[in-house]
């Protein structure tokens, strides 16, 4: 069976990521932190939380032994903590100085490679903290990593949905085209090596955008690489963002849009719980190298650590009850929706709303007519009708229904999003429009453009120009919200 132990609410954005060492527990937020847990009793460290970066932390990895932490973010840096003192031991600057989505060490802890969202790869010498190869795959962002239980190769995901096997000479030894429909979102492999006279396999997990989890046989023969595909995994009902193998290789947790956590019999490809604990989407999941013990990380803010107990495995399919008593480590915070503006949503964002929403029937209708965040807004009844060809009257009634919640969802008790810079996630002082049309904070976008090659921090595309316009309509607005609160 699995219970639910503890509940850290320390972050005061989403979770991105969480990482187990023997001894050890690290979260990363959009709140620019990473957090350092004792698993003994999930007391936060001295020297937590560690402010290094400049902006939100996607990733965070220890070393084998636990002696250091990495973590990555989009400020374009992958720092490496020293777990003994939570000092900054190393600040690895990405190639081209693009956002770092992935990072992840090398089993005997002699590599790191960090993947960025311009679709570039770099090898680092994790000893010396020098950088020795890389290399890029055009048009896309690297988003999944995982190195072999051997450390002689690893596997990347990207959003175009294909998984590629590289070794450490960067040269790409097999890609698996189209593995997942809309995206690759997360890659782990299983602990075990299988062998024979002639065929050495790998088992690899991955998940993505198609809301499916699936299990892949990577056989190496003559030196020759194929991917075979195992088992398709269906236990989720929204894109699955995330997934992790047991140290065992017995067990797979993964999180998904739907704020499910299921966990698996890898083996059988057996569903064996579903967990619903988690009131936004499920971002992060990790098991315990030592302990019966799985971490799950949400942008409800907080992280959840589950225990697995003895026999699980003679429960298939049982759900956990939301109503049962919950031990919390640290105070209350509020949950929240997450802070991307929907005018902000890209088409893919509208799929994801409606999948959520169970409106999965118009996904191909809302896509084949480019509904991105700002569309979707300025939906109507006689829109739905005569522009998108809704014919159901139950169908347009619901659409508008989860709309106007969705509408009503943006007023909240907390700071409007609108008020909120992009780059910071803090509230602005002296907001311009960029010529990406976004507004953000003088000072961030300033720093953003002399840094980052003038590229968009929301869309990653090249600024047309470096001139900021005064926005003082959102000033004034600003203004009047601190006012009154």
């Amino acid at each position: 069976m699995m219970s639910l132990i503890c509940t850290l609410q320390d972050h005061r954005d989403d979770v991105n990521w969480c990482a187990f060492s023997a001894q050890l527990l690290a979260t990363c937020s959009g709140d620019k932190t990473v957090r350092v847990y004792n698993t003994r009793d999930f007391s936060e460290l001295a020297f937590s939380p560690l402010e290094g970066h400049g902006y939100s932390v996607h990733c965070c990895c220890f070393s084998p032994c636990g002696q250091f932490l990495a973590s990555c973010s989009t400020d374009a840096t992958t720092l490496v903590w020293s777990m003994a003192t939570g000092e900054i031991e190393a600040v690895l600057q990405h190639p081209g100085r693009s956002p770092v989505r992935i990072c992840v060490l090398s089993p005997d802890s002699t590599h790191l490679i960090s993947g960025a969202s311009d679709g570039s790869l770099a090898l680092w010498d994790f000893p010396s903290k020098q950088l020795r190869r890389t290399s890029c795959v055009s048009d896309t962002s690297m988003v999944a990593c995982s190195f072999s239980p051997c450390g002689q190769m690893f596997v990347t995901g990207s959003t175009y949905g294909h998984l590629r096997v590289w070794d450490l000479d960067m040269n790409q030894l097999h890609a698996q085209k189209n593995a997942h429909d809309l995206g690759v979102t997360c890659c782990a492999f299983a602990p075990s090596i299988l062998s024979d006279s002639q065929v050495v396999q790998f088992h690899l997990a991955s998940c993505g955008q198609d809301s499916h989890v699936k299990i892949w046989a990577l056989n190496k023969r003559s030196g020759a690489f194929k991917m075979q595909l195992l088992h398709t995994l269906t236990g989720q009902s929204a894109p699955v963002l995330t997934c992790a193998y047991s140290s065992d290789g017995q067990l797979l947790v993964s999180g998904s849009v739907d704020k499910t956590v299921t966990v698996y019999d890898a083996k059988n490809a057996v569903l064996l719980y579903t967990l619903n604990q988690h009131k936004r989407y499920v971002t992060a999941c990790s098991f315990s190298p030592t302990s019966p013990l799985i971490a799950t990380g949400s942008m409800d803010k907080t992280v959840n650590i589950w225990r697995v107990e003895d026999g699980c495995s003679g429960h298939a399919g049982k759900s956990l009850p939301e109503e049962f008593t919950v031990t919390t480590c640290q105070a209350s915070t509020s949950s929240g929706q997450s802070k991307m503006l929907v005018s902000d949503w890209s088409e893919e964002d509208v799929s994801v709303w409606l999948l959520e929403e169970g409106l999965e029937a118009l996904v191909d209708t809302f896509r084949a007519n480019n509904i991105d965040g700002i569309e979707l807004l300025a939906l109507t009844k006689e829109t739905l009708l005569s522009e998108l060809r809704i014919e159901s009257v139950g169908l347009r009634a619901k659409v508008l229904r989860k709309l106007e919640e969705l509408k009503n969802a943006l007023v909240c008790s907390g700071v409007p999003d609108e008020f909120l810079c992009p780059i910071t996630r803090e509230l602005m002082r002296d907001p311009v429009l960029a010529a990406d049309g976004y507004s953000y904070e003088r000072e961030a976008i300033t720093m953003w453009i002399h840094t980052k090659n003038r590229s968009s921090p929301m869309t990653n595309l090249p600024l047309l120009t470096t001139l900021l316009t005064p926005n003082r309509t959102l000033k004034m607005a600003i203004a009047r919200w601190r006012a009154s609160h």
